[in-house]
Order: C-alpha cells, then structure tokens, then sequence
C-alpha cells in the first residue's frame, strides 16, 4: 500500500528557481540564439568581457561560476567566428588573454541593451520595493552555501 506522499515539488523552492530561470531566459534566449547564433555559456563570456574587458577562461569560469571545460569550448566557438581573440602572456606563456574584437563589441552593446530592456520587461509586475527585494534574496541564494548563514 502506498502511503500519500505530501511532498509539494510545485513549492519546493530548487524546483520553482529552476522553472523560474527557464521561462524568465527563453525570451532573451531567442534574441542572442537568432541574432549572433550564440549558446548560453558563450553569450555569459561575451558579457564578461564586454564589462570586464580582458580576462583569462580561468577568471571567466570563476566569475560567472561555470565549468572550466564549458568555457573553453564558448571561448573556442566565439574566436572561431570572431567576437573574441586571444593572446599568449610573454611573461607566462601559459596565461591567455581574452579581449573582444570590434564584433564582439559591437553585439556586446546590442545584447546589453536588449537585456536592459528584457530586464525591465520581467519586473513589470513588481513595485519597484519587490523587484529590488527579489533581487536581495536571489542574490543570497547564488552565494556559496558556506557564505548564506549572514545576511
């Protein structure tokens, strides 16, 4: 006999961020998938750069928390069609830096418009109070978990 199980998934809160991220990003998903045929992970090193200027894959992957191997490959993808170079340290042969191209700037300021404007689309719905409270908690939660106990 199976026993009622009174475990909600619809309020389980991994499970309502995660919903949350996939519909809140399909829109903006779109824009840089049609226009510059770029994946997820190639238009977050696009940014990084954009505001940034250069870095390494190594501080990319850090920064925006995704796999070394991931970013390889977005860096590997964006150089291949020209939004990004890079270039060896003469004094650590070992250290590449990042640095977009006129393109890669050029669809940087595109895409960073678009995504003001697709900001502003998604907290239409909030005061401006519960957007920026939104934002506070969202910004607790991707803390690592050992940095969450202070507020």
């Amino acid at each position: 006999m199976h026993e009622k199980d009174d475990f909600d998934l619809q309020e389980f809160l991994p499970y309502l961020l995660n919903q949350a991220a996939e519909e809140s990003s399909l829109a903006f998903q779109q824009i840089y998938k049609h226009r510059y045929g770029m994946l997820r992970t190639e238009w977050r090193v696009l940014f990084h750069l954009g505001i940034y200027g250069e870095l390494t894959a190594g501080e990319i992957a850090a920064r925006a928390r995704i796999h070394k191997t991931k970013v390889s490959r977005a860096v590997a993808r964006l150089e291949s069609r020209r939004f990004l170079t890079r270039s060896r340290d003469a004094a650590d042969r070992r250290r590449e830096a990042l640095r977009l191209t006129p393109k890669g700037e050029s669809a940087y300021r595109d895409l960073r418009e678009v995504a003001r404007d697709y900001d502003a689309m998604l907290v239409e719905g909030f005061s401006e109070h519960e957007a920026e409270l939104l934002r506070q908690m969202l910004r607790r939660l991707a803390r690592p978990a050992a940095d969450r106990g202070a507020a």
